[in-house]
C-alpha cells in the first residue's frame, strides 16, 4: 500500500473532482499542483492536527504563498464567530479570487474551511486535507459545508465542491481511540443504506479496523468513499436519494445538540442514532429482530454508544429532531432500514411508533 494511490472520481460534470486515498499522500507536492491555480494558499487546521502535520503540508506547498490559521479544536467551535477568523485572515492577508483554501484536520475544520472558501468572494478554490477516519470517509466527500447553530446541528452552510480530496491514511496512526470508532459508524452507515456486502465484511473485519490494520482501512475507505461518491453524483443537492446518508443522524444530531456540541463525537451519536433507526424499523415489521441485533453487536464492537447520555427523554427528542433540516412540512422524515442494505427515506410512520422508540432509548440513558 506505501506506494499505491486508489483514486476515485465523484461525477459532477464541471465540479466533478478526484479523491486520492493512500499512504503519504500529504507530503506529495505532485497531488496538489493540478488544482491550485494561484499562488495564494491558505491553510485552516487546528490546535490538535497542526503540530502533526502543518510543517509537512506546508513543505509540500513551498512553491506557493503559504498561510495558515489555527483554530480551536472541537465541535463546539463550530460556530460563526470562530469561522471570521479565516474570512479575517483572507483578507487580511489580501488573498485573491485564484486563492486556494486548505482544510486539514477532521470534519469541523474541513466543514468550516469549505464554507469559508464558498462565501468569500462568492467563491474560491478548495482542498479537503481529512485527518481523520470520520472526515475521510464522510465529510471531505460530497461538498457539504457550514457551521451549527444553537438551536440546530449544520444549518447554516454551502453545497461547495472541493477540487480533490487527498486522505492520506498514515494520519489514522495519531488518532484515539474514541475518534477512530467515531469514523468507524460513518463506515458502517454504508453497509446499511445500500451495500449489504459490504456489512458483511465489516462484520468480519471490524476487529482489524479497531486494531488499525492499514489494508483492512483502505479497503474500508475506498468503499466508503466509493459508495458515497455514487450517491452524491446521482443527488448533489439532496433532493432524493442523498438524504439517505443521513441514517442514523436525525438522532445523533439531535443528542450533540441535547447535551451541548462536544461532549459527544459526531460518530459517536450517529452510531446511537442508527440503533434508534433500526428499533423503529423493527417496530414497522421492516426490519427482523435479529437484524436489529447484528446492526447493535456491530456498533458495540466498533467501541460505539448503543444508547443515548442521560437526560433525553422521548419530549427532548421530539423537540430537537423538530428543527432538523430533513423536517418537510412539518413532518420528521427519518432514514429506516427496508432490511439489511437497503434503505429508504420516509415519513410514513406513525407517530406512536417514534414515541415507543423515543421512550425505550430514554429509559436505557437513564
Amino acid at each position: 500500500m506505501k506506494n499505491e494511490i486508489c483514486t476515485l472520481n465523484v461525477n459532477l460534470a464541471e465540479r466533478s473532482y478526484p479523491i486520492y486515498i493512500g499512504a503519504n499522500l500529504i507530503t506529495n507536492s505532485e497531488l496538489y499542483r493540478p488544482h491550485i491555480h494561484g499562488q495564494q494558499v491558505l491553510i485552516v487546521t487546528n490546535t490538535t492536527v497542526a503540530p502533526l502535520y502543518l510543517e509537512s503540508v506546508m513543505s509540500a506547498l513551498s512553491a506557493y504563498q503559504v498561510e495558515t490559521v489555527i483554530l480551536p479544536d472541537g465541535e463546539q467551535f463550530k460556530t460563526l464567530s470562530v469561522w471570521q477568523q479565516i474570512i479575517d485572515s483572507l483578507l487580511e492577508y489580501r488573498f485573491d479570487r485564484r486563492c486556494t483554501v486548505i482544510g486539514l484536520g477532521g470534519g469541523v475544520v474541513g466543514d468550516m474551511a469549505g464554507f469559508a472558501a464558498a462565501c468569500y468572494q462568492r467563491g474560491v478554490y478548495f482542498i479537503q486535507v481529512p485527518t481523520t477516519l470520520l472526515a475521510q470517509v464522510d465529510s471531505s466527500v460530497g461538498g457539504k459545508t457550514g457551521v451549527n447553530h444553537p438551536l440546530g446541528k449544520n444549518m447554516i452552510g454551502a453545497f461547495y465542491q472541493p477540487q480533490c480530496v487527498i486522505a492520506d491514511i498514515d494520519t489514522l496512526q495519531t488518532l484515539d481511540n474514541r475518534q477512530l470508532s467515531a469514523g468507524l459508524a460513518e463506515v458502517i452507515k454504508y453497509g446499511l443504506i445500500g451495500d449489504p456486502e459490504f456489512f458483511d465484511w465489516l462484520e468480519r473485519h471490524v476487529d482489524g479496523l479497531m486494531a488499525r490494520e492499514q489494508g483492512l482501512l483502505a479497503y474500508a475507505i475506498e468503499r466508503s468513499c466509493s459508495d458515497k461518491a455514487a450517491v452524491v453524483a446521482a443527488d448533489e443537492r439532496e433532493a432524493g436519494n442523498r438524504a439517505l446518508l443521513n441514517l442514523g443522524h436525525t438522532f445523533g444530531h439531535a443528542i450533540e445538540t441535547g447535551v451541548g456540541y462536544g461532549e459527544w463525537l459526531h460518530g459517536e451519536a450517529v452510531g446511537t442514532g442508527i440503533c434508534m433507526a433500526a428499533d423503529l424499523s423493527r417496530r414497522l415489521g421492516w426490519l427482523d429482530l435479529g437484524a436489529q441485533k447484528r446492526i447493535e453487536a456491530l456498533i458495540e464492537r466498533a467501541g460505539l454508544p448503543t444508547a443515548p447520555p442521560s437526560g433525553l427523554d422521548a419530549d427532548r427528542f421530539m423537540e430537537l429532531m423538530s428543527v432538523d433540516k430533513k423536517v418537510l412540512n412539518n413532518r420528521v422524515r427519518l432514514v429506516l432500514m427496508r432490511q439489511l442494505g437497503y434503505s429508504v427515506v420516509t415519513d410514513e410512520f406513525e407517530s406512536t411508533m417514534l414515541e415507543g422508540t423515543l421512550r425505550e432509548y430514554g429509559r436505557a440513558a437513564s
